[in-house]
């Protein structure tokens, strides 16, 4: 039972770490196209931070 908590956590996670990995990467992409660059700066800040 306890292993089976643990691999769906580690799943959680990693989903988790993929869906803001691909919500910063439209962010990146909209500021981008807009170009704002302290957005984009900003973003990429996050993006070290998270990775």
């Amino acid at each position: 039972m306890n292993n089976n908590r643990q691999e769906v956590l580690k799943k959680v996670a990693v989903t988790h770490r993929a869906n803001l990995q691909k919500n910063l990467q439209h962010r990146l992409e909209v500021a981008r196209s807009q170009g704002d660059e302290n957005l984009v700066r900003l973003l990429e800040a996050e993006a070290n931070y998270i990775s």
